[in-house]
């Protein structure tokens, strides 16, 4: 037993193989107890690498994402954390952490809601159901938490070439997001519902939805977040911190201001002497600066090895986009779910199949046209490709001519 307790790679392979079993359809607690016997414990790392070797040696991600769950419920509490780094006051996992303590209270107070239903008459669900409403909008504040692990945290583990188990972690962000929006469909429209009625919903739907927080903040603190510390130096960790006011805090405002010693940070220069020369013209660097922010519509350019070059950062962006996606490949910034349309696109793009390909949706009361283009040199090469985003909502609603030189406010549109 001691050869398994002292050797690491021992240790991942009997996890990756207990793994496997929880694939093959192997009871979850029969697995779990095996652990618990044979291992009592297994260092955080070894259960990142472990996962990120299932999907390299080819486990689907998405039958990793399906049993994610089962897989937690397995190793809670048998994750060793004693060599995990210390953590400052105001570092970026601090505040993860303080933001987790937050969530955890608003999924208290829901449970405690929903923990009454018995003990209610028919006639009070509406009241309840509308204190539920105002906890569950508290509870969709997670998806700032989850924006920053996504577009500032993962970034950096794919530098480190950690890339398997942040792809599962977005995969499970997106599932909790659909729940909670679920869960908020519910509990604002209740109508006249029954005490019967409203613990059917609450089995079916509310729970599931709570329930997936803390299952979130335990695969983070447990796993995810010491692996980061170990990974990710203090001038990343900056880089994260400066970053982070650009998607919010969740629940929680910071109290502590961290700064790592010996960072220094300064503006970017931009050599402004010589304009920027073009067929058609020139542009100085500030110009040009200015035009991207102007132009009416969000640009992102992908480079021809598919890694994100240039975004525009005007005022009313409707996507949000950050500095952390340059030099990202562009598969790592969407969800799993939407990769192989993304990987289609550059395909026909770079074979010279297609040159363009648009896509529109409705999203939050507007109408939003997302169009990419093929950008190609002069001997038809192929150069990248171009996406462009724009809000229609108003100009959709134009109709007749308007001939003479006036200016109209949008919301007059």
């Amino acid at each position: 037993m001691s050869e398994l307790i002292n050797n690491s790679q021992k240790r991942k392979e009997l996890l990756k193989h207990m793994i496997l079993q929880l694939h093959e359809g192997e009871a979850p607690g029969l697995v779990r107890k095996r652990l618990v016997e044979v291992l009592k414990s297994i260092p955080y790392d070894e259960v990142v690498e472990v996962e990120q070797e299932l999907i390299s040696e080819g486990l689907p991600e998405e039958e990793v994402l399906q049993f994610c769950d089962i897989h937690s419920m397995v190793l809670d509490g048998h994750i060793d954390q004693s060599h995990a780094k210390p953590v400052p006051p105001g570092h970026p996992v601090d505040t993860f952490r303080k933001e987790n303590r937050e969530l955890e209270k608003v999924v208290g107070a829901i449970e405690q809601l929903l923990g009454q239903i018995p003990t209610l008459q028919d006639e009070q669900m509406k009241d309840l159901f509308l204190k539920l409403h105002g906890r569950f909008n508290e509870l969709m504040d997670v998806d700032k938490h989850y924006l920053r692990k996504e577009y500032l945290l993962f970034p950096f583990l794919e530098k480190y070439e950690i890339t398997g188990p942040p792809k599962v972690m977005w995969g499970k962000h997106d599932e909790i997001r659909e729940k909670l929006k679920d869960a908020i469909a519910v509990v604002s429209s209740p109508g006249n519902i029954s005490v019967d009625e409203a613990q059917i919903v609450t089995d079916l739907i509310l729970l599931p939805a709570v329930k997936a927080i803390p299952d979130m903040i335990m695969k983070e603190e447990e796993i995810l977040l010491p692996m980061c510390m170990d990974k990710l130096t203090d001038e990343d960790w900056y880089a994260v911190d400066q970053q982070t006011m650009e998607f919010g805090y969740c629940l929680y405002d910071p109290q502590d201001e961290w700064k790592p010693e010996g960072i220094t940070t300064s503006e970017v220069v931009y050599n402004t002497k010589n304009s920027i020369q073009l067929t058609t013209g020139s542009f100085g660097i500030d110009e040009l600066e200015s035009l991207f922010k102007t132009l009416p519509i969000d640009i992102t350019f992908v480079d021809k090895d598919d890694k994100v070059k240039f975004f525009s950062h005007g005022p009313n962006r409707i996507f949000a986009r950050n500095r952390a996606i340059l030099g990202r490949d562009v598969r790592m910034c969407h969800p799993p779910s939407s990769v192989h349309v993304v990987d289609q696109i550059i395909e026909d793009f770079r074979s010279g199949k297609e040159n363009s390909a648009a896509f529109w949706i409705n999203m939050q009361g507007r109408f939003i046209y997302i169009e990419y283009f093929a950008m190609r040199g002069k001997e038809g090469d192929y150069l990248g490709t171009i996406e462009f985003t724009q809000d229609l909502t108003q100009l959709r609603k134009l109709e007749g001519d308007q001939r003479l030189l006036s200016y109209t406010k949008k919301e007059e549109l």
